[in-house]
């Protein structure tokens, strides 16, 4: 019986301090954070990827071109990675579903992706095989994105495997004149 109390409050603990991030917290920050209005347009974009230790593992730039109809948006998007100038490319197409939730589909994202806004601040979440030294990993990637000002973005993706962070990725976003 005390095991099962022990153990019990031990998962309480450790869920208490899984790092969620609380989206409610963001609702009255300005400025707000409106999809359809940031990625209308160019914007460029910096970003390093790191290991489950902090390292960063990888750099890169993006292009990204965005363009809206109504509730549907498109996303062109182009990486180039410093360490191998390899390039990525990947276009989303996003659905504003109401005020507050989006939806999307890009080719190499499993199945659908889900949004919410809150504020100033986004979270999108989706699963994706990410291939790591001839090995490819379905991964759960965890986006919180917040507008600052100046037309600047912040997005922190959190990569998860059965729940567990195991990269990260910082992204600065700047939507162009």
């Amino acid at each position: 019986m005390k095991f099962a109390a022990m153990l019990v409050s031990i998962l309480t603990l450790l869920s208490a301090c899984d790092g969620s991030i609380e989206g409610e917290k963001y609702l009255k920050n300005e400025p707000k954070l409106v999809l359809e209005e940031y990625f209308n347009g160019h914007v460029d974009a910096w970003g390093i990827i790191q290991d489950r230790s902090g390292n960063v593992i990888s750099r890169f730039d993006a292009k990204i071109i965005g363009s809206w109809k109504g509730n549907e948006g498109t996303l062109e998007e182009e990486f180039t990675y410093y360490d191998s100038n390899e390039k990525q490319y990947r276009t989303w197409v996003i659905t504003k579903l109401d005020d507050t939730r989006y939806e999307g589909r890009a080719g190499d994202i499993i199945g659908t992706a889900t949004g919410k806004s809150f504020g100033n601040a986004l979270f999108w979440t989706y699963e994706m095989d990410v291939p790591v030294d001839g090995t490819t990993y379905r991964l759960t990637f965890d986006d919180w994105i917040w507008g600052m000002n100046d037309g600047v973005i912040i997005n922190r993706s959190y990569l998860k495997k059965y729940g567990v962070t195991v990269a990260e990725i910082t992204i600065f976003m700047k939507k162009k004149d």
